[in-house]
C-alpha cells in the first residue's frame, strides 16, 4: 500500500462482471445459494466471498468500502445511506446506557442534535467541550467515557484538532478517538496521525455532485465486523443500507477526488487571501492569521491545500442573507446547504447547518449569526469570481 491517499485509490482494479472497466452494478438485494450448507456458514459470518441479503452487504456496495478504505488507510470500512447512517451507527455502537462521550462543540448540526436531544433516550451522555484545548478534553473523561469524537476541521467555525495529542489522550484512558473527516478527505488522513475510526459523509466532496446523500466508516476488521454482526451490529440492525446504483456512482466520482480537492483549495486559498487583504473577517485554515494554521500543516498532505470551505462574518444575519441573495442573483453560487459541489454554495450556519444548536450555545463556541460559510467550486478563472463577490460586497456594504 501506497503513504499517498490517492494513489491507494488509483492502485485498486476492479474488472466488470464481463470485462467493463467499471465492475458491474449488482441489482440484487437477495443472494441464492447452490448449497443450504452455503447459507448457514454465511449467516454465521464464515463464508467468505458469499452475499446473503443487500442489507448485510452487497458487491457494489464492498467496491466503494474498499476504496474508501484503501484512502483512509484502514483494514476495511463499511458504507452507510447517509452521514448520519454512519456516525449514530458508530455512536450506538461503541455506547450504552450510562456510557459517556467527549465531543467537540463545534460539529455539524445533526451530530450535535443526535448526541444532545437523541443518545440521553438511551442513557447516553456527552459532554460538548472546546476540542483545541486538549485540557477540556482530559478533564471531560470519567470513568464512564467510551469515546472522544471530533471533526478534523470543524462545522462551521474550521477549528482543527490536535488528532494526535487527541489519539495520545484516547490511548491514555482506554477510549476511541472518532474522527469526522468529511471537509479533508485526501488533505488529512487521521489514521495515520492516531484516530481508531474515521467517518465521512460522502455526500460532500468525496461524490461531488450533490445528487445523493451516503456515508461510510473506516475501521479496523474488527470494528467493521461488529458494525456488521447480525445479532447486534448497529450498521445491521438499524439498517441505513446504501444503494448499489448510488454506491457504483460515488466509486466512479471518487476517481477524480484528489483532481478536485486541489482546486477547490486553490480556489478557496486565493480567496481568502485577496478578501482578507480588503479587510474582511475571514476564516479560513491556510491564512497565517488562522489560530489552527501551524498545527494544520504539521497535519495535513501538502499537495491538497487547507480545503474549500472559509468563513466571512459580514455582522448580522440580514446582511448576510442580502450579500448571498445578490451573488446567487449574479450566478456566482447558490444559496444552499452542504459542500462540495462544483458550484461555490453558501449559507449562514446559524440559521441552517447548526441551527439545532441553541443560541446561547452558538454565542458561546463564537458562531455569530452574521457568518457565511462558503463552500467554494471548481472555478476556472477565480479571479474573475473574486472580482464579481467584490463587487457584490460593495454593493450590499460589507466592503
Amino acid at each position: 500500500m501506497s503513504h499517498k491517499p490517492a494513489n491507494n485509490i488509483q492502485d485498486l482494479q476492479y474488472f466488470g462482471e464481463f470485462g467493463g472497466v467499471n465492475p458491474s452494478i449488482s441489482d440484487s438485494a437477495t443472494y441464492t445459494f447452490l448449497h443450504a450448507k452455503t447459507m448457514l456458514d454465511t449467516f454465521e459470518g464464515h463464508a467468505e466471498g458469499c452475499y446473503l441479503y443487500s442489507r448485510h452487504t452487497s458487491p457494489s456496495n464492498l467496491y466503494l468500502s474498499e476504496a474508501l478504505a484503501a484512502m483512509e488507510f484502514t483494514e476495511t470500512a463499511n458504507v452507510a445511506a447517509s452521514g448520519m447512517g454512519a456516525i449514530t451507527s458508530v455512536f450506538m455502537q461503541v455506547c450504552g446506557a450510562g456510557d459517556h462521550i467527549v465531543s467537540s462543540r463545534t460539529i455539524y448540526g445533526g451530530s450535535y442534535a443526535f448526541l444532545k436531544n437523541f443518545a440521553p433516550k438511551f442513557n447516553i451522555s456527552t459532554s460538548f467541550v472546546d476540542i483545541t484545548s486538549l485540557e477540556a478534553v482530559e478533564n471531560a473523561i470519567t470513568s464512564e467515557t467510551k469515546m472522544i469524537y471530533c471533526e478534523a476541521i470543524s462545522n462551521p467555525l474550521l477549528e482543527i484538532a490536535n488528532i494526535a495529542e487527541l489519539s495520545k489522550i484516547a490511548k491514555k484512558h482506554n477510549v476511541l478517538l472518532v474522527v469526522d473527516n468529511t471537509f479533508s478527505p485526501l488533505i488529512i488522513s487521521p489514521q495515520k496521525l492516531g484516530a481508531d475510526v474515521t467517518i465521512h459523509s460522502l455526500t460532500k466532496f468525496i461524490n461531488g455532485t450533490n445528487d445523493t446523500v451516503g456515508g461510510v466508516v473506516c475501521a479496523s476488521q474488527e470494528f467493521i465486523d461488529s458494525l456488521r454482526n447480525v445479532n447486534d451490529g448497529a450498521a445491521m440492525l438499524l439498517g441505513p443500507v446504501m444503494d448499489s446504483f448510488r454506491a457504483a456512482s460515488i466509486l466512479k466520482n471518487l476517481r477524480t477526488l484528489h483532481i478536485r480537492m486541489k482546486k477547490h483549495s486553490e480556489n478557496a486559498l486565493f480567496l481568502a487571501e485577496n478578501f482578507e487583504a480588503d479587510g474582511l473577517k475571514i476564516v479560513y485554515p491556510g491564512l497565517k492569521s488562522h489560530p489552527g494554521n501551524e498545527l494544520f500543516k504539521t497535519m495535513y498532505n501538502k499537495e491538497y491545500g487547507f480545503g474549500g470551505i472559509l468563513t466571512l462574518d459580514v455582522g448580522n444575519l440580514d446582511k448576510a442573507n442580502e450579500l448571498m441573495e445578490l451573488m446567487q442573483h449574479e450566478n456566482l453560487g447558490y444559496l444552499a446547504v452542504s459542500l462540495g459541489f462544483y458550484k461555490t454554495l453558501f449559507s449562514a450556519p446559524g440559521t441552517s447547518t447548526s441551527s439545532e444548536i441553541p443560541e446561547d450555545e452558538q454565542l458561546k463556541m463564537g458562531l455569530s449569526d452574521g457568518i457565511i460559510r462558503f463552500s467554494i467550486g471548481l472555478d476556472n478563472d477565480i479571479e474573475r469570481t473574486y472580482r464579481a463577490m467584490r463587487m457584490c460586497m460593495k454593493k450590499v456594504g460589507v466592503l
